[in-house]
């Protein structure tokens, strides 16, 4: 992992100017940061991993970065999956979600379901990206009627 740190180090001292927009924002959160809505919803993203979509994944790519995402509702409303909302950039440049069912990357197969008050669930996500190590934003947003989106950052 201090291979990784040294990396994106030296990616970001040498490109000040023309990295600026993958640079993270003073608002952006760590990868295995929590954050709580105004809603009661807490999101934790977990750090990316790394993996080789199989022949069957769409779209096809030559890596994939996998997220264990846990959602807990400590409001007092039910939350609807379905309004989840997570959109990435690797290096600036817009990526698409990998369904790898091989592997067990399906997206948010439980769409349709329920959080109670007090309950959580746990998804996996994964992104194509490019061979070489990026520097990945996830934007989270819990439904279309949340003001705030959220934005984790880092190197995947």
């Amino acid at each position: 992992s201090a291979h990784d740190g040294t990396a994106a180090l030296g990616a970001a001292g040498s490109q000040a100017g023309a990295g600026a927009s993958a640079a993270p924002a003073g608002n952006d959160l760590k990868f295995g940061a929590d954050h709580r809505f105004a809603s009661g919803l807490t999101i934790s993203v977990g750090s990316p991993q790394s993996f080789r979509p199989s022949p069957s994944a769409y779209p096809q790519s030559p890596r994939g970065a996998a997220f264990d995402v846990q959602l807990t509702n400590d409001g007092s409303m039910t939350y609807k999956l379905s309004g989840l909302n997570v959109t990435a950039t690797a290096g600036g440049t817009a990526v698409k979600q990998v369904v790898d069912t091989t592997q067990g990357f399906t997206g948010i197969t439980d769409a349709g379901k329920d959080v109670l008050p007090g309950r959580s669930v746990h998804i996996t996500l994964a992104f194509a990206v490019p061979r070489e190590q990026t520097q990945l934003r996830l934007q989270i947003r819990p439904s279309a009627t949340e003001a705030v989106a959220v934005t984790y950052c880092g190197p995947a």
